[in-house]
């Protein structure tokens, strides 16, 4: 038992003094490190974890309150469709359970109970899918935004179209055949 103690403490120490060799190696020889923007993945995963922060760390404030305005409205459509779904359900189970202590509190009818009930089912859905949308929308943006980040929109960027007309081939048949191509350089 000791002989194990003492392999994992002396294994310990060698790492550790392993890592403070590799790290007065880098100290003596100073580079000077170019600043990276790790934005696209973080930009993404910050919007998934809370709606708009992506934006915020791309700098692009503005779309924050456009983000929150949509899941807000849809989220506020979504709960109103919801609780008018469970108001007509339930006012169609008091119809259809044949108990004289259940009342229906509309006016309407069994039938029209259950299309008032599908419609706000529906909406309710619809409602969902459109905040599911709003939410992946968030996270696509801050990606894109963050990839676009180190985009060059200079006025230093040039188009050169030149043709190619090296496409004459010959067939097995003796064939000529002729091609044009187009090469298209970005500077």
């Amino acid at each position: 038992m000791k002989q194990f103690v003492l392999i994992v403490v002396f294994s310990v120490f060698v790492t550790l003094l392993g890592k403070s060799q590799v790290q007065d190696t880098t100290s003596l020889n100073p580079v000077t490190k170019k600043k990276v923007y790790s934005g696209p993945r973080k930009a993404a995963i910050l919007s998934a974890v809370i709606p708009g922060l992506g934006q915020a760390y791309n700098k692009k404030y503005w779309k924050i309150p456009i983000i929150y305005a949509g899941m807000g409205t849809l989220g506020y459509f979504f709960v109103k469709n919801q609780n008018d779904y469970n108001y007509y359900r339930n006012n169609l189970i008091a119809v259809n359970d044949n108990d004289p202590a259940t009342l229906n509190q509309t006016t309407y009818s069994s039938d029209q109970l259950v299309t008032i009930k599908t419609t706000f089912r529906k909406r309710r859905d619809l409602s969902g899918f459109g905040l599911g949308l709003i939410y992946v929308l968030n996270i696509i943006d801050a990606n894109i935004d963050a990839h676009l980040k180190t985009f060059d929109i200079s006025d230093n960027l040039s188009l050169k179209i030149t043709p190619k007309t090296d496409l004459i081939a010959l067939d097995y048949n003796g064939s000529v055949h002729c091609g044009i191509a187009v090469k298209i350089l970005f500077r």
